[in-house]
């Protein structure tokens, strides 16, 4: 058995959240949809142009899934409205965020809401337990 003084603490660098948040809308299910990217507190859509299954990868990775990805083309999940935030996503698959992958840059395309582009992520996995530092000098030091 374990004593508070076997606490275990971290102190992490550079703690950055992501600069595009996701989510996927549109879809039968939470795993699939239209994919929808926050930038600047403004949520907007996905083009399709050069859209595959890397992009799609990236995207279901960034929403905590790691099984198969699909990509999908020509607004299947609905055709969304406001801003096309990004477009030409060239992703490699191994990224971790839709942000890191190159594209054509903020609001910069040619694209028409009904070139939205959409995925359907497999094998959903859950963190084992949410954790929280406490007690560090800083937000992102102290004990687990």
């Amino acid at each position: 058995y374990c004593l508070h003084n076997d606490d275990a603490g971290v102190a992490c660098e550079d703690f950055v959240l992501p600069v595009a948040p996701l989510r996927l809308v549109g879809g039968s299910t939470p795993n699939s949809g239209r994919v929808e990217v926050q930038y600047k507190g403004q949520w907007g859509t996905v083009c399709d142009n050069s859209w595959d299954v890397n992009d799609a990868t990236v995207v279901c990775r960034q929403l905590g899934y790691n099984g198969t990805a699909r990509s999908f083309l020509n607004a299947v999940f609905g055709r969304g409205n406001g801003t096309i935030w990004m477009n030409y996503v060239n992703c490699a698959g191994s990224e971790s965020s839709l942000d890191q992958c190159p594209f054509n840059g903020w609001s910069y395309n040619y694209c028409l809401h009904n070139d939205d582009a959409g995925v359907a992520c497999e094998d959903f996995v859950l963190p084992v337990a949410p954790l929280r530092l406490v007690g560090g000098s800083t937000p992102n030091s102290g004990r687990v």
